[in-house]
C-alpha cells in the first residue's frame, strides 16, 4: 500500500525519526531524511536505506529554525519525486530549567524547532498532498502534549501547541483524503536516554536502577520504556488504509502515564 509513496521525515538521522524512516523504507517508500550529525554517518545511513530496501533516499540538511531552508527541502522533494505523500514531523530539542532561570534563546529555539517548524512543513506539504488526493501527516508530540512537568516550560508549551496544530489541520483537510495525527510517547529507550542514566545517578546519588524506576519511569504504570520500534509501528498503522478514519487524534504510547 505504501510502495513508491514519498515520505519526508524531519529529525530522522537518529532515534524515533530514523526508526520511522526505516519502517517506511521497508514498505517501499522513497524518503527524504533530515537532521544534524556527522556527515559521513548521515551518508552511510542514507545509502543504507537505498541498498537494504531498494528505495530512493535523499538527505536534506535543512535547519528547522529557518523557514527558507524548510521551503528548499520541499523544493528538493518535488524536483526529485514530484510531490509528497507522508510527512512525519519529528525534529525536536529539549532544555530543562525553571521559568525564572530559563534562557530566552533556549525558549525561542525550542518553540521554533518543536512547534513552528511543523507549521512550516505542513504549509508546504498539504497543497502537494491535495494534488495527489492522499496524504498522511504524523506529528511526534509527547506525553507532555497532554500533561506537564516542572522545569520544562518551553517543551510542554511546544508539545501542547503541536496537539492544537494537529487537531486544526485535521479539520481543515478532513475531506481531502488527508489525515493528521500526533503520537504522544512517554520516555522512549534511545541511545540518548541510555547515556543520561549514569550521569543522573551520579548527580542524584542514587543507583542507575533507581534512576530508571523512580525518575524516568516514575509516572509509567507499566514501568517499561517505549521502544523506537513501537513508535514506528504506530506511525505505520496511522499511514495505513485501516487508519483512514483516524484523524485529529493524539495517540498515547506512554505505559499508562497519562491515564493517571
Amino acid at each position: 500500500m505504501l510502495k513508491d509513496k514519498v515520505a519526508v521525515i524531519t529529525g530522522s538521522t537518529s532515534g524515533i525519526g530514523e526508526g520511522c524512516a526505516r519502517a517506511l523504507a521497508k514498505e517501499g517508500c522513497n524518503l527524504v531524511i533530515n537532521g544534524f550529525g556527522d556527515a559521513a554517518e548521515i551518508e552511510s545511513l542514507r545509502s543504507s536505506f537505498e541498498s537494504e530496501y531498494g528505495v530512493k533516499c535523499l538527505y536534506s540538511p535543512a535547519d528547522m529554525t529557518k523557514p527558507d531552508e524548510i521551503s528548499a527541502m520541499f523544493d528538493l522533494t518535488v524536483a526529485e519525486y514530484g510531490g509528497v505523500d507522508i510527512l512525519i514531523n519529528n525534529a525536536g530539542i529539549q532544555y530543562v530549567a525553571p521559568i525564572a532561570e530559563f534562557p530566552l534563546e533556549k525558549w525561542d529555539a525550542i518553540i521554533a524547532i518543536n512547534l513552528t517548524s511543523a507549521f512550516h512543513t505542513m504549509h508546504h506539504a498539504i497543497p502537494l498532498m491535495m494534488k495527489r488526493g492522499w496524504g498522511r501527516i504524523i506529528n511526534t508530540a509527547s506525553a507532555h502534549a497532554l500533561v506537564a512537568s516542572p522545569n520544562k516550560s518551553a517543551y510542554v508549551a511546544a508539545k501542547h501547541g503541536i496537539a492544537g496544530l494537529t487537531k486544526t489541520a485535521a479539520l481543515e483537510v478532513a475531506k481531502d483524503n488527508i489525515t493528521v495525527n500526533a503520537i504522544c510517547p512517554g520516555y522512549v529507550w534511545t541511545p540518548l536516554v541510555e547515556k543520561q542514566i549514569p550521569d543522573t545517578a551520579k548527580t542524584r546519588g542514587i543507583t542507575e536502577e533507581q534512576v530508571i524506576n523512580d525518575v524516568l519511569l516514575a509516572a509509567a504504570a507499566t514501568k517499561k520504556f517505549t521502544t523506537i520500534e513501537q513508535v514506528a509501528a504506530l506511525a505505520m498503522f496511522l499511514c495505513s488504509d485501516a487508519a483512514e478514519n483516524i484523524t485529529g487524534s493524539l495517540q498515547s504510547i506512554d505505559g499508562g502515564w497519562t491515564a493517571q
